[in-house]
């Protein structure tokens, strides 16, 4: 199957970035290598591009559509590495960082890779499949109290509850094996007023699953803090988030890096010594187009944030 996926506020992301024909940048996401492709075409030879993905299809995908540029390191590492990452490539600044935190549509599509709740296939949705934990694993595995926890966390369902208990219960009878089996039961679980109602009953309960197999979001803090010290002085990050809880997260961090001080408000001399590291650029996420989402609907709930490092001779804390 051909790795398909359509780069989500493309241009938004390049201008965002302001990059630097002799820069060197970090897609932590590569993907199919569509925004890498982007930032490439504003490079000179002298530019460089880390490209990063933890699924080696992604990285064969992209090795083939950017064969005309010889200025391309591949790294098939998660991107919450990438403080080790570019120590071992003998980088220590670079002047911007991209990650797209959107599962690709080859992902979504390949039937086998078991992350749609469209397509029936073994439960896996493992982004790199040499992890040991599937959604198999958590689906079969894991107690009614976390899975019930993980649903409500990471899938805000209401009826996260509900799920949970059928799902128990059926596994108690047999193995859930596959996504169409999970599918089932989650509509068994939610009530057909809500089933009638909103996006497809098994999508926040998907997410949710997906997000704990894939560890998305423990990582993100560690990520954004380790890429903005690697940052050069006016370098760029630029995050795309697909739902509320990364935008969340994101939003909160750079807020936190751009107004670190802990001191209590009434002190008149800051005494913690925390200095700002960061100007946020986006007070609010940058949204895709009514065209871009008509075009593309897959890119409807995307929010784009953007930061800007200060310099400061001081690492992060």
């Amino acid at each position: 199957m051909e790795f398909k996926h359509i780069s989500i506020m493309a241009e938004q992301c390049i201008e965002g970035l302001n990059i630097k024909q002799d820069g060197i940048y970090v897609d932590c996401t590569l993907g199919g290598g569509g925004h890498s492709s982007c930032i490439l075409q504003k490079l000179s030879p002298k530019g460089r591009l880390i490209g990063i993905d933890q699924d080696i299809e992604a990285i064969n995908a992209a090795k083939n559509r950017l064969r005309e540029y010889d200025n391309v390191t591949y790294v098939n590492d998660n991107f919450r590495n990438i403080k080790n990452i570019l120590s071992n490539l003998g980088i220590d600044k670079v002047d911007g960082i991209l990650a797209d935190l959107g599962v690709s549509s080859y992902q979504l599509d390949n039937a086998e890779r078991g992350f749609s709740y469209m397509h029936d296939a073994p439960l896996d949705m493992r982004m790199n499949r040499n992890d040991r934990l599937s959604a198999y694993d958590v689906v079969n595995g894991y107690s009614q109290e976390d899975l019930e926890r993980i649903i409500r966390e990471y899938g805000e369902e209401k009826f996260a509850r509900r799920i949970a208990a059928f799902i128990v219960d059926r596994r108690a009878i047999n193995m859930i094996e596959t996504t169409f089996q999970l599918v089932d039961i989650i509509k068994a679980a939610i009530p057909a007023k809500a089933r009638r109602e909103g996006p497809h009953p098994a999508k926040r309960t998907f997410q949710a699953i997906r997000i704990e197999v894939n560890k998305e979001l423990e990582i993100l803090n560690k990520t954004v803090v380790d890429g903005v010290n690697c940052l050069n002085d006016g370098g760029r990050i630029a995050v795309i988030t697909f739902h509320s809880l990364e935008d969340r997260i994101i939003k909160n961090k750079f807020k936190e890096l751009e107004n670190p001080c802990t001191c209590p408000p009434g002190f008149p001399i800051c005494q913690c010594g925390k200095k700002p590291l960061v100007k946020v650029i986006t007070r609010k996420p940058i949204e895709p187009s009514e065209e871009e989402v008509e075009s593309n609907p897959r890119s409807r709930s995307a929010k784009l944030r953007i930061a800007e490092r200060i310099y400061e001779k001081q690492k992060l804390w």
